[in-house]
């Protein structure tokens, strides 16, 4: 994570509006090394714009990078039918993908 990107990211927000693609951005901006910090922007972006398909996936890759793989699942599966409903067949495809490997993982 670039420090000096967070730092942009969390000034922009602090300067508002908050919204689902500044939250989809630091949620990026996070994801690797604090996968926590980038579920609760993702999160956060799903509530301002619940359409938003890449968010239900990131979102999805945060949850189970911490080790919530329930809350990952239930992530994924709201993705995809967001993602379905808004015709963005490759996010719905890559959901699905990670979805199976998740519940083969949690069986």
């Amino acid at each position: 994570m670039s420090s000096h990107l967070v730092d942009k990211l969390e000034a922009l927000l602090d300067a508002g509006p908050d919204t689902a693609l500044l939250r989809f951005s630091l949620g990026n901006a996070y994801l690797n090394d604090d996968p926590a910090s980038a579920a609760a922007h993702f999160s956060r972006a799903v509530v301002l714009d619940p359409q938003y398909s890449a968010a239900w996936k990131n979102l999805g890759k945060a949850l189970n990078l911490q080790g919530d793989i329930g809350a990952a699942i239930d992530a994924y599966q709201v993705g995809i039918k967001v993602a379905e409903e808004n015709g963005d067949k490759q996010a719905a495809k890559e959901m699905n993908v990670f979805l199976k490997r998740l519940r083969k993982q949690s069986v």
